[in-house]
């Protein structure tokens, strides 16, 4: 179950679920105290992550590799995924995304993670 334990979003209500505390802003990378199996921390809201994959309609002849999609689709358009701390917790989950992101767009609730590509 999501709560704000877990995740920074806006303390709504996810499924059953209490409501939680609405922090207001960005919280500190690691301040829950828990990571992933990859030693990353707040993956669930927090910020919306940019990422470098051009808009698609759906995932047709998308790469499996693991590598950005950036062939096709539209290229004025970037891909953000998950929510932030001012969304509620159905956004916080890496599988959503959103398409309003141009990339020149910049907002308090964008945000992105280094990666580094063995290429």
């Amino acid at each position: 179950m999501i709560t704000t334990d877990v995740a920074n979003y806006d303390g709504s209500t996810y499924a059953d679920g209490p409501s939680g505390q609405f922090r207001g802003e960005t919280n500190s990378v690691g301040e829950f105290g828990i990571a992933n199996a990859f030693g990353l921390s707040e993956m669930h809201g927090n910020v919306r992550e940019w990422c470098l994959d051009h808009w698609h309609n759906n995932y047709e002849n998308a790469p499996t590799d693991g590598s950005a999609w950036i062939e096709g689709g539209n290229s004025d358009r970037r891909v953000q995924r998950g929510g932030s701390w001012n969304n509620d917790p159905r956004h916080c989950r890496s599988a959503t995304r959103f398409i309003d992101s141009f990339p020149e767009n910049r907002n308090f609730s964008f945000g992105f993670r280094v990666v580094v590509s063995p290429r």
